[in-house]
């Protein structure tokens, strides 16, 4: 993706630079000045394309693709509105637009008093809208000229599509994980503080507030980040609660480095660690089992591990868990979507490592940048 957008913007830097230089008249020496200013109006508008199109975007963008083409005026139009149009002599904008979408190919009209070439604009191979410009008259420059930006605007649209659907995916993964506790966990925790209503209210009523807090933080409208210190809060919250549910026979431990507590994490990245590690850790034990949470400062990063001593898992099953589909019901989903959210978010770097085997429990290790900039 990267490449075939640096190639056409190498066609589009020299096709614009060649038609700046034209129709300024500047002599070759300057070819490479026009180029630069040429890049320097594209990259002012990409920021708003990326946005999307729509009325405010194209608003932004027109401006910019108008000084780029340099005609008398430019327009951008969605499928079925025009959306914004900059300088004077814009003719029938939404009837041409409407034929080139009609026809799915750039459309040449050589209406009076200024002519124009609109290109569709697409996106995956949807047209979207389209681009229009308006000049005097009607050169095979200007059409090739107004076609590679077209492709260019489309490109940069194609990025906006991406990211807004990663965003819904990863929106999709917090739901997916959210049900993951709802069901398992919200159970357990109930009939656990029910066990205590008459034999230990106090104790009940102390309990409830924990289930209270760790619910409030988990099922809340997430953002994408909070900090370490609310996720080890939830944390502590949650190991409260199994806790009363396993007795004795739970042991937990955590050591943090205070200077770390700011860290911005992604949200209920280590909860759902914590949850693995006491569900495998306890299962089949007849005697106590020990959970651990440590976390380090490590220069320009965090480093998490999250540890069990249960009785450990073949490392191919391991690897299979973090294969999982995280929208799948399953053991492994909790794994599975963290260690997704983790590399969509920081680079397949930053993915969770299991170390485990057969009798030797299992540690799940975690690094998050203190900040985005390191990895970037």
């Amino acid at each position: 993706m990267l490449t075939t957008g640096c190639v056409a913007l190498a066609c589009l830097s020299f096709l614009l630079g060649h038609a700046f230089a034209r129709r300024r008249q500047a002599p070759p020496r300057r070819t490479d000045a026009a180029t630069f200013a040429t890049l320097h109006v594209a990259a002012m508008a990409a920021p708003a394309l990326r946005a999307g199109l729509d009325r405010d975007s194209a608003g932004k963008a027109v401006r910019h693709l108008h000084t780029l083409l340099g005609t008398r005026a430019v327009a951008l139009t969605s499928a079925d509105a025009v959306l914004a149009v900059e300088g004077p002599g814009a003719g029938r904008v939404l009837g041409h637009a409407t034929a080139a979408l009609a026809a799915g190919r750039a459309q040449v009209f050589p209406d009076e008093p200024y002519a124009a070439v609109v290109v569709p604009l697409t996106v995956d191979g949807t047209v979207v809208g389209t681009l229009a410009a308006f000049d005097d008259e009607v050169s095979a420059a200007l059409v090739r000229t107004v076609t590679e930006v077209a492709g260019w605007v489309s490109g940069q649209l194609e990025l906006a599509e991406l990211a807004a659907s990663r965003q819904r995916a990863m929106e999709a993964e917090m739901r997916a994980l959210r049900a993951q506790i709802s069901p398992h966990f919200v159970y357990n925790a109930l009939t656990t503080i029910a066990s205590f209503v008459r034999t230990n209210p106090r104790r009940a009523r102390e309990l409830l507030l924990d289930f209270a807090d760790f619910s409030r933080y988990a099922l809340r409208r997430a953002h994408d980040f909070t900090t370490l210190a609310d996720e080890l809060t939830c944390v502590d919250r949650y190991l409260l609660l199994e806790r009363a549910r396993f007795g004795d026979k739970l042991r937990f431990s955590m050591q943090v480095a205070p200077e770390v507590l700011p860290v911005p994490v992604p949200f209920l990245c280590l909860q759902p660690l914590v949850e693995n590690a006491i569900k495998h850790g306890m299962r089949g034990r007849g005697g106590p089992g020990e959970v651990r949470v440590v976390v380090r400062d490590a220069g320009p990063e965090a480093h998490i591990t999250v540890e069990d001593d249960g009785a450990g898992m073949d490392p191919e099953c391991a690897r299979r868990m973090l294969d999982e589909d995280p929208a799948r019901e399953g053991s492994g989903i909790g794994l599975a979507n963290v260690d997704l959210r983790m590399r969509q978010i920081y680079g397949d770097g930053y993915g969770l490592v299991v170390e485990t085997a057969l009798g030797a429990g299992t540690k799940v290790r975690l690094r998050v940048p203190k900040s985005l900039s390191v990895v970037e």
